[in-house]
């Protein structure tokens, strides 16, 4: 299985889950996700009220820098690590 095969399997995976993971790994993975599919974070900050779209926005700039085959795979690991927990 190929990476990208592999990383829309995890991401398929994450659909499936019963409970809803933490905050702190929502927005890992949501950085990861973002990270592997668009790549460097292009957008511009969210205002100081956007308190949600702010926490996503440096999930996401924190990743700055990583390859997108890097974020694959650090996103597959995490759905394997947490999917114990949430399926």
């Amino acid at each position: 299985m190929s990476l990208d095969q592999q990383f829309e399997a995890a991401a398929a995976k994450t659909k499936t889950y019963t409970k809803r993971p933490t905050d702190g790994e929502l927005l890992e993975l949501y950085g990861l996700y973002k990270q592997a599919t668009i790549g460097d974070n292009n957008t511009s900050k969210p205002g100081m009220t956007d308190l949600k779209g702010k926490a996503k926005w440096e999930a996401w700039n924190g990743r700055k820098g990583m390859s997108q085959d890097d974020a694959k795979r650090a996103y597959i690991a995490l759905v394997e690590k947490i999917s114990s927990s949430y399926t």
